[in-house]
C-alpha cells in the first residue's frame, strides 16, 4: 500500500503514475457495479442504485475537477467560468433527451417539449434542430463550449488579460449565461430547466442496468481523458505550458506565441468540462440554469485546490472528498455547509498550499530524509 501511495506523491504526474490510478479507478467502478446487478438486496455486499448514481455524479465532477487543473494548476489560468462550459454539455444532453420523450409528455405533443407547448410555442426553434438525434447532440456537447472557449481565450489572452482580471471575466461570462438561460424566451426551459427524461438511445433511465452502463461509460471516460491529459502535460507542449505559467513574459521573450497556446488549452479544458457535462445529465435527470451559477465554478476550484493543484490526480481526489463531504454534511448541517465549504478553502489556502498530494508528499519526503539518516548511522557504525 505504502509503495502504491508513493507512486502518486511523487512530484507532479508522471507516466508511472497512470496505470495504478487506471486500475483502481477501473476496478472499483466493475466491482460497485456487479454488486450491484448480481447481489440480492438484502446482502451485506450489495451496493444501490442510489450509490450508483452518486457515484456516477462524482466522477463526473471528477472529471470537471481535472479540466480546472489543465488549465489552473498546469498554466497558471484561474478560470470562475466553467461551471458555463459543464452546463451547456449539460444542456446537449439534455435538448436529445427531450426530443426523445416524443408524445409521452404531459400534452402529448410528438414534436415540441412540454414547456415549449405551455408557453404555446407553434415550433421547434431552429437551434432544437438535429437534437433527435444522439451523435448530433453530443457533437453539440463539445463543440459549443469549445467554439465558445476559443472566441473567449482568443479575444481575453490576445489582449493580454491575466490575473484577476481575467478570472472576473470567466465569473462574468457563467453569470451572462445564467441570466440568459433563466429567460423562457430562450427555448431551454426557463427557471425549471428540462427534466423528466424517459430514455437515452432506447434504454430507460429508470432501468438499474442502464444506471449502470452511465456509471461505467463514465469511468472509462475519465480514464481515457486522464491518460490523455497526463500524456499531453508531458509532452513538449505540457512543457512550454509550464514555462508560460511560471514566466510567460521569458516565454514570449525566446519566441513563443504564449497566447495560442493558452488559447489551445483553454478549449481543451472546455471540451472535457462539456463532456463532464453531458455525462452528469442522465444520471441527475435534470439541468437548469443553476448550474451556471458562479459558486459552482467557485467549488470546482476548491476541489482542485483540496486535492493539490497541478497534479491531475489531485484534482480527482479533491472532488470526490469534497461532494462526499458535502453529500454527508448538507444532510447533517443544511444551513451551515457554505460555510464550512468557504471555511475549508481558507484553511487549505493558508496551511495546505499545495493541497492533500502536496501534503502526502512532503510526508514522504521526511520519512525518506529519515531512513536514509538512519541507513547512513548505520553503515557508520
Amino acid at each position: 500500500m505504502t509503495r502504491l501511495m508513493k507512486y502518486f506523491s511523487e512530484g507532479r504526474t508522471s507516466g508511472k503514475h497512470t496505470l495504478p490510478f487506471v486500475v483502481i479507478l477501473l476496478g472499483v467502478t466493475i466491482l460497485a457495479s456487479a454488486a450491484n446487478l448480481f447481489l440480492p438486496a438484502d446482502s451485506a455486499l450489495y451496493v444501490s442504485t442510489y450509490t450508483i448514481t452518486l457515484l456516477g455524479k462524482y466522477l463526473c465532477y471528477a472529471m470537471l475537477a481535472l479540466a480546472v487543473d489543465i488549465i489552473w494548476g498546469y498554466c497558471g489560468i484561474l478560470s470562475l467560468g466553467h461551471g458555463a462550459f459543464f452546463a451547456l454539455g449539460g444542456y446537449a444532453m439534455g435538448m436529445y433527451l427531450m426530443r426523445q420523450i416524443g408524445d409521452r409528455g404531459v400534452y402529448g405533443n410528438p414534436l415540441l417539449p412540454d414547456f415549449m407547448v405551455f408557453l404555446d410555442w407553434k415550433e421547434l426553434p431552429w437551434f432544437w434542430l438535429g437534437m433527435d438525434h444522439f451523435w448530433f447532440a453530443m457533437l453539440m456537447a463539445v463543440v459549443v463550449p469549445g467554439l465558445l472557449a476559443f472566441v473567449f481565450g482568443w479575444l481575453a489572452f490576445r489582449s493580454r488579460v491575466t490575473g484577476v482580471y481575467l478570472s472576473i471575466m470567466t465569473q462574468a461570462l457563467t453569470y451572462a449565461l445564467l441570466l440568459a438561460f433563466f429567460r423562457n424566451e430562450m427555448g431551454f426551459g426557463g427557471n425549471n430547466g428540462l427534466t423528466d427524461f424517459k430514455e437515452i438511445l432506447g434504454f430507460s433511465l429508470q432501468a438499474d442496468s442502464t444506471r449502470v452502463g452511465l456509471f461505467l461509460i463514465t469511468a472509462i471516460l475519465l480514464a481515457v481523458i486522464f491518460v490523455v491529459s497526463q500524456k499531453i502535460l508531458s509532452s513538449r507542449l505540457g512543457k512550454v505550458v509550464l514555462a508560460i505559467r511560471d514566466s510567460e513574459s521569458r516565454s514570449r521573450f525566446i519566441g513563443y506565441r504564449t497566447d495560442r497556446y493558452k488559447v489551445w488549452l483553454f478549449v481543451y479544458s472546455a471540451v472535457i468540462a462539456g463532456i463532464a457535462g453531458a455525462l452528469y445529465v442522465p444520471q441527475v435527470g435534470i439541468i437548469n440554469p443553476g448550474e451556471f451559477s458562479p459558486i459552482n465554478s467557485i467549488e470546482m476550484v476548491i476541489w482542485v485546490a483540496v486535492g493539490g493543484r497541478g497534479t491531475l490526480i489531485g484534482a480527482v481526489i479533491g472532488a470526490l472528498l469534497v461532494n462526499y463531504a458535502k453529500t454527508r454534511f448538507t444532510a447533517i448541517m443544511p444551513d451551515a455547509w457554505l460555510f464550512a465549504l468557504g471555511a475549508m478553502f481558507v484553511l487549505v489556502t493558508l496551511y495546505l498550499p499545495k493541497g492533500l498530494m502536496g501534503l502526502y508528499g512532503q510526508l514522504m519526503s521526511k520519512r525518506r530524509t529519515a531512513n536514509n539518516s538512519n541507513n547512513t548511522e548505520e553503515s557508520q557504525a
